[in-house]
């Protein structure tokens, strides 16, 4: 009788001990997953909403396939993205075109270069209409242009090959209103900080908009009286870029996030998405 008891109380045990086993296995498993989540590398990128920040979503699942845990930042303005990379707060930025980037590392002292040549894709740049709908100009009409060095002189060069005005030569890259021999209208180029100029198209005739701002405003290149041609010296020159600070850029994981945005995926979202206001480079 004893036996039969004790076999009982055993076999009670056992049961018991097999179940506190099984609960103890089901609650673990989750924490190893989120150790193994932890693992990813995490990799910040500065980029501007449109179409910067909704590129680089495109590779999230990409970065992390390859152990990163990929985090974007949006940014409304040109300066603070790349301060923030040259001080270390963000590794990476993907919002500028290499003559900017240039400029800015002359005038801030800073050291920011690209990945590889950096080059992602391509925004057209464009002169869209403000109080006038059409590119026939009346004495004194406002034109507006952005403020800093490079984007200004894209737009003067863009309004010369409209017609407008017409820039001294050898202007090129570095061309400011001053240098305007022949302005048959007598229009006035005002000079605003990029993202300003879509709220002054009400205040102008005219207004010449780098192809990210446009697109935040809600246009697209089919909008614009008139555009840069695809095959022109801008299509390369002014090509968005991948960026980071001076020693990281042969960091593995700034080399597969410049591979990631080169991949078809990207040049086949980028082609289905923006109708032309934003093209892939080869």
């Amino acid at each position: 009788m004893k036996k039969r008891i004790l076999g009982v109380i055993l076999t009670i045990f056992t049961i018991f001990a097999v179940a506190c086993g099984s609960k103890q296995t089901a609650t673990t498993a989750p924490a190893e997953s989120a150790e193994s989540a932890s693992a990813l590398k995490e990799v910040t990128v500065a980029a501007s909403p449109v179409p910067h920040a909704e590129i680089l979503y495109q590779v999230v699942d990409d970065m992390k396939a390859l152990g990163y845990d990929l985090k974007v930042q949006e940014f409304s303005d040109y300066v603070l993205p790349n301060t923030a990379v040259n001080e270390g707060s963000i590794m990476a930025n993907y919002f500028q075109h290499k003559p900017y980037l240039d400029d800015f590392n002359k005038e801030r002292g800073t050291n920011i270069v690209t990945v590889s040549d950096g080059k992602v894709h391509y925004e057209p740049f464009g002169i869209y209409k403000g109080t006038k709908d059409v590119l026939v100009l009346s004495k004194g009409d406002k034109i507006a242009v952005p403020n800093d060095v490079t984007n200004e002189a894209r737009a003067l060069l863009l309004l010369e090959s409209a017609g407008v005005i017409k820039l001294k030569e050898g202007a090129g890259l570095t061309a400011t209103k001053l240098d305007i021999v022949d302005n048959p209208n007598n229009v006035e180029i005002v000079e605003l900080e990029s993202a300003q100029i879509p709220r002054a198209l009400k205040d102008v005739a005219l207004a010449c908009m780098n192809g990210n701002y446009a697109m935040e405003a809600g246009y697209k290149v089919s909008d614009a009286l008139f555009v840069e041609a695809q095959d022109s010296e801008a299509a390369q020159t002014y090509a968005n870029i991948l960026c980071v600070k001076a020693g990281n850029e042969n960091e593995g994981w700034a080399r597969d996030l410049f591979n990631c945005l080169k991949s078809q995926k990207v040049k086949d979202y980028i082609a289905k998405t923006y109708d032309k206001s934003v093209i892939a480079i080869n």
